[in-house]
């Protein structure tokens, strides 16, 4: 460590290079220092050299995306699995809402017969109630005129009679009425 701070220190003393070259003299070019330091670190070093470390991480990269992987598959398996059940009840929603609908409208058509059949027969029913009505009150209004024709009738009939009969010839026809009535009764 000394020899590193010694030489840091000095940096004026160092001669600038001249020229280029090859330096053929081991000491000076630290090559036995570059070997030994080289040899101590591959007999230390053997499970911590840079690629054993780039290996163990690009290990440990690769299991950790293949878990990754695997969980991503396992989870879209589940999720493929619940669609195709969400789907079967979809389908199986979608046959009931159709069986429903298709039910609906014929039941909605029955009832729309239903509806126009009861109604023909109301109408019926009150065509028939307006005729018995009519014939009804022509009936009372025919029984009206005719009451009210045998009472005006009546009245000429009796005062016609009143003034052509006199006292005798009604007691005669009373009498005549009298006969004709015990003659009946005894029949």
């Amino acid at each position: 460590m000394k020899n590193v701070t010694d030489s840091c220190l000095s940096w004026g003393y160092w001669p600038s290079a001249g020229s280029f070259g090859f330096n053929t003299d081991i000491l000076s070019t630290n090559l036995i220092n570059l070997s030994v330091v080289l040899g101590v670190l591959i007999f230390f070093g053997k499970g911590v050299c840079a690629s054993c470390l780039l290996s163990d991480l690009l290990d440990n990269r690769k299991q950790r995306i293949l878990n990754t992987i695997r969980n991503s598959e396992e989870l879209r398996g589940g999720a493929i699995e619940q669609l195709e059940k969400v789907r079967a009840r979809l389908r199986k929603v979608q046959m009931e809402a159709d069986r429903f609908l298709a039910n609906g409208y014929s039941e909605i058509e029955k009832e729309k017969l239903n509806l126009i059949n009861s109604s023909y027969k109301t109408l019926e029913q009150l065509e028939n109630s307006k005729n018995e009505t009519i014939q009804f009150e022509q009936q009372r209004v025919i029984n009206q005129v005719r009451q009210r024709v045998f009472q005006q009738a009546l009245r000429v009939a009796l005062g016609t009679l009143n003034s052509c009969l006199n006292s005798e010839l009604h007691l005669r026809t009373i009498s005549a009425n009298i006969n004709m009535l015990g003659s009946i009764k005894e029949k």
